[in-house]
């Protein structure tokens, strides 16, 4: 506790407790210790008594001194830091802390030693060693010290940075998998600004401060990282950490990123959802001004494109410049702005493979994309406003136009084996399904089922399209519309989609959604009662949330014999319960959707919460 006083001539316990050892008069020499190394203020003495005589011990007044004095103390530190010459200030500031050093360890005056090496821009090697090897030391130093231990010791500030990079993780699935989930509340509704304030990015922006070092570290663990598990998040907190430090007006850092304006444009862009002509403009310059020898700098561009919030703005305003191009009557290949963004999806999606080659340079452009897929997207576009207009005409004028309900195979072709266009492919999806479009939604779905690496199966996707497809909540009361979105869609995710126990959140908010939870509407039948002809139930140990046909759709699934109810139909049945399933009851003529089954309250025994039928 005294460590450290010896050195700079002050008595401490260890004195004391030998002096008592060795006098023979004990009051002379305890007499002697106060007034050798009490506080030597003539005036003091003769006031001392009072405090004896109001019951004050006397280690409470001089607790209350020192305390004060450190106050003190702590208060010049900090302003011989900031008042004077750079040097001179170093200086005083070094002569400090080599005197106040060897108190480092003592708790009462530790922070005063601490103070001094914070406002130090370079604390001497030999005493940062010290303090890296003492645990307890390490963790009181602020972070200002720490930068200076970390930029030397990478596997040190690796362990730092790790819980907090697995944290923002979990947070963007946690997100994600949310079932608080609407059109206007989505992964993708906070803005940039409100992002970067997030707990992990301001952490991180605090322990990178101005070292360019410690600023090259965290790019370089969220390169590996992204390599090692392909997970587009760590593109977005690249970007999100040079934007935050961009906020604070870090120069020593902002200055030497060669992605700083083009983030900075990006970011504006993300801001708005839509990349207009000026700021295309801009990307472009950006990209064309990459010069010979510096290819590497595409690395970086294509990482911080290949940030999920940068894809969907990307995408987003292809799919707006294709309706914009049906109304002008242009092609795909004559329109500078469409072209621009299929080169930023391009490089955005071309990311990893170009991190994990090290060759860098941009991915050519597929010339069947510009010149058969868009035109045909654009078709479809076609197809809805001439159905659209037909139904608006008066009935003796209106003449008899069914909506196609085919795909061309060269359209699935496109979506199985071209990334960019599954990619656009995808958000026409979640624009149609925004705009209501039942019918054209019902004609796409099938070409979902399989899509360049399983894309239509992806977290974001499946994430955006449960959020959409509440606007449909009235269609789900039609079998049709039911039988092609669960059966032909969503349910052949399942053996293979990347979180299972997402699917079944997403699936449960489209119940909710569907059911109008909340809202006050009428529960759609078709969500709350099975399809007609089939054997339902709630389980997700045969595979299925909505049927228990054995083999369908994968012959490994089993029937269960659990009765269908509202509230047990997302939670999956327990152990021993499965048994062959019963038919559900049907309405009078076989047609239409079954007839609601009630059981009496003897029929029914709840475990752990979920309603289960009496075996």
């Amino acid at each position: 506790m005294f460590a450290g006083l010896q050195d700079l001539g002050v008595a401490n316990g260890e004195d004391l407790k030998e002096t008592l050892t060795n006098c023979t008069e004990p009051l002379k020499a305890i007499e002697q210790f106060q007034t050798e190394n009490g506080v030597l203020l003539p005036s003091l003495q003769s006031a001392l008594p009072f405090l004896d005589l109001h019951g004050t011990p006397r280690l409470e007044f001089h607790q209350s001194v020192f305390d004060e004095l450190r106050d003190k103390l702590l208060e010049r530190v900090s302003a011989i830091a900031s008042e004077g010459k750079a040097e001179e200030r170093y200086k005083k500031l070094e002569d400090l802390l080599e005197k106040s050093f060897s108190l480092v360890k003592m708790p009462s005056l530790q922070p005063v030693v601490m103070c001094v090496m914070k406002h130090l821009p370079k604390v001497p090697e030999k005493k940062l060693k010290l303090v890296m090897a003492d645990k307890e030391l390490y963790r009181a130093c602020a972070v200002e010290v720490k930068r200076q231990i970390w930029q030397d010791n990478q596997a040190l500030f690796g362990d730092e940075v790790s819980p907090l990079l697995k944290q923002y993780i979990l947070e963007k699935e946690s997100a994600l998998f949310s079932t608080e989930l609407s059109v206007l509340h989505n992964f993708f509704s906070p803005s940039p600004k409100t992002r970067r304030q997030g707990e992990v990015v301001q952490k991180l922006t605090q322990m990178v401060g101005k070292n360019v070092k410690l600023y090259d570290m965290v790019l370089q663990f969220l390169r590996t990282l992204f390599l090692r598990t392909r997970n587009v998040h760590y593109c977005t907190l690249r970007a999100e950490l040079l934007m935050s430090l961009h906020e604070l007006d870090v120069g020593d850092i902002c200055s030497v990123d060669p992605c700083h304006k083009f983030t900075w444009c990006l970011d504006a862009c993300i801001r708005e959802r839509f990349v207009d002509s000026k700021r295309a403009r801009e990307l472009q310059g950006f990209l064309d001004g990459v010069k010979k020898g510096q290819e590497q700098v595409l690395g970086d561009l294509s990482m911080i494109l290949c940030d999920p919030f940068a894809i969907n703005t990307l995408s987003l305003s292809t799919v707006r410049h294709l309706q914009e191009l049906v109304g002008q009557e242009t092609l795909p290949r004559d329109s500078p702005d469409l072209l621009l963004l299929l080169r930023l999806l391009a490089l955005g999606q071309g990311a990893w493979d170009m991190i994990d080659s090290q060759v860098f340079k941009e991915p050519k452009m597929e010339v069947e994309l510009i010149t058969r897929f868009l035109p045909m997207l654009m078709s479809f576009v076609v197809d809805d406003h001439t159905f659209n207009v037909d139904q608006k005409l008066p009935a003796e004028e209106k003449a008899p136009v069914t909506y196609p309900n085919t795909l061309p195979e060269s359209f699935t072709k496109f979506l199985q084996e071209h990334r960019m266009a599954c990619e656009v492919g995808l958000y026409y999806v979640l624009h149609i399904t925004k705009q209501r479009n039942k019918n054209a939604l019902l004609r796409l779905l099938p070409g979902l089922v399989e899509t360049f690496g399983d894309l239509a199966f992806g977290d974001i996707f499946l994430h955006l399209l449960m959020g959409n497809l509440a606007l449909l909540a009235d269609e789900f009361a039609l079998e049709d519309f039911c039988r092609s979105l669960f059966d032909g869609f969503l349910l052949t995710a399942s053996p293979r989609c990347l979180h299972p126990a997402g699917l079944g959140a997403r699936l449960w908010h489209l119940g909710r959604a569907g059911a109008g939870v909340g809202s006050g509407l009428r529960p759609p039948a078709a969500l709350l009662w099975p399809l007609p002809g089939r054997r339902t139930c709630s389980a997700t140990c045969c595979g299925s949330s909505s049927t228990c046909i054995t083999g369908w759709p994968r012959p490994g699934w089993k029937p269960c014999g659990r009765r269908w109810s509202p509230r047990a139909r997302w939670v999956p049945c327990l152990p021993g319960l499965c048994r062959p399933p019963r038919p559900a009851p049907m309405r009078p003529g076989g047609e239409g959707l079954p007839q609601p089954r009630t059981f009496p309250p003897a029929e029914r025994r709840g475990r752990e919460g979920t309603l289960l039928s009496a075996r």
